[in-house]
């Protein structure tokens, strides 16, 4: 089983940034990829942005451009650094690992954009 814990969230100014940390821990050989979730007050959980081991990324329409997802060398943390942030970005953000053969995911962490 994999272990994921997410940092750096926070309360910001709209226009702000923020870089969020994801880091891993236990078994991890079948890692596929990571990816960044949110889910905002009221609403469902929604993929943000996903690397996979190949390195490709994938984003959700409405931060593209705004937001990068990456990973060091290790794959043992996985980031995501928010620009030009927008009251509309506030949510839980949650942590995601692609682990033969389910998912695994972290405690989550709050970012609040105000306006």
């Amino acid at each position: 089983q994999v272990q994921l814990v997410e940092s750096g969230g926070g309360l910001v100014q709209a226009g702000g940034s923020l870089r969020l940390s994801c880091t891993a821990s236990g078994s991890i050989r079948s890692l596929n990829a990571m990816g960044w979730y949110r889910q905002a007050l009221g609403k469902q959980r929604e993929l943000v942005a996903r690397i996979s081991h190949g390195g490709n990324t994938n984003y959700a329409d409405s931060v593209k451009g705004r937001f990068t997802i990456s990973a060091d060398n290790a794959w043992s943390t996985v980031y995501l650094q928010m620009n030009s942030l927008k009251p509309e970005d506030t949510a839980v953000y949650y942590c995601n690992a692609e682990v033969w053969p389910r998912s695994s995911w972290g405690q989550g962490t709050q970012v609040t954009v105000s306006s």
